[in-house]
């Protein structure tokens, strides 16, 4: 199996920083795409940030020049760097990655347990 585990939430104040991690153990023989979503209270999961083996990424228009994502393929980690966070931030933020746990087949769609990210001052 495959365990996707996240840090980094936390409170932090509008205009601030904060970084989030992922990291991927288990059985894992390749990852291909690596995300972070987001959910607001009582409203739908969104994507914020993908970025592929590759390295491409592609971002949410209500993030776009504040966050950044970025992966380390030899650790199997991915990362989202907020700066310049907003009160409308404030979600629980899952981390997401498309994981083949062999070298055949189609890759299997594994989430983190989610980290809570509060932005207020």
């Amino acid at each position: 199996q495959v365990q996707l585990v996240e840090s980094g939430g936390g409170l932090v104040q509008p205009g601030g920083s904060l970084r989030l991690s992922c990291a991927a153990s288990g059985s894992i023989f390749s990852i291909g795409a690596m995300a972070w979503h987001r959910q607001a209270p009582e409203k739908q999961r969104e994507l914020v940030a993908v970025t592929t083996s590759g390295g491409s990424t592609n971002y949410a228009d209500s993030v776009k020049g504040r966050f950044t994502i970025s992966r380390d393929n030899a650790k199997n980690t991915v990362h989202l760097q907020m700066n310049s966070v907003k009160p409308e931030d404030t979600a629980v933020y899952y981390c997401y990655a498309a994981v083949k746990t062999k070298s055949w087949g189609v890759p299997g769609v594994y989430w983190g347990q989610g980290t809570q990210v509060t932005v207020s001052s």
